[in-house]
């Protein structure tokens, strides 16, 4: 089949529900399968990304899903606060050693100078596109 129910789900996103071939149309499937009282669509597969960097930033429009860019605002500070800490983590343990404590305030000093450009670039960022050049993905 090349359609998709798509339905708002109860956390703020998007469910998405594959049709099996199992006898039934597609709209009995979405009567069997939507949860009772949540509007759905049936769209074309093409109007479901592919891309699932920001899956959780996914809200339905009147098309099909697109991605709330606020929300994904919020997914790549996490991804960028990820990358943080794992920059950070060898340095954690060389900043308690007395003769590279120095060296290794450095190292971190320039990864949070990178890490508040990158903030600001994200929290400036008008589109998905931009969001996804910066946090690498």
């Amino acid at each position: 089949m090349d359609q998709r129910i798509i339905y708002q789900n109860g956390e703020g996103g998007v469910a998405i529900i594959i049709p099996c071939d199992c006898g039934l149309t597609i709209e009995e499937l979405a009567a069997k399968d939507v949860p009772a009282g949540k509007p759905y669509k049936i769209v074309d597969v093409a109007d479901v990304p592919t891309d699932r960097t920001f899956r959780d930033a996914w809200v339905m429009d009147k098309k099909a899903i697109t991605v709330d860019v606020e929300k994904a605002k919020g997914i790549a500070h996490t991804m960028r606060r990820d990358k943080r800490a794992a920059e950070f983590a060898p340095l954690d343990i060389e900043v308690t050693i007395p003769d590279r404590a120095k060296a290794a305030e450095e190292k971190r000093q320039v990864i949070r100078a990178k890490d508040d450009k990158l903030q600001a670039d994200i929290d400036a960022a008008k589109d998905v596109g931009a969001l996804k050049r910066m946090v690498g993905k």
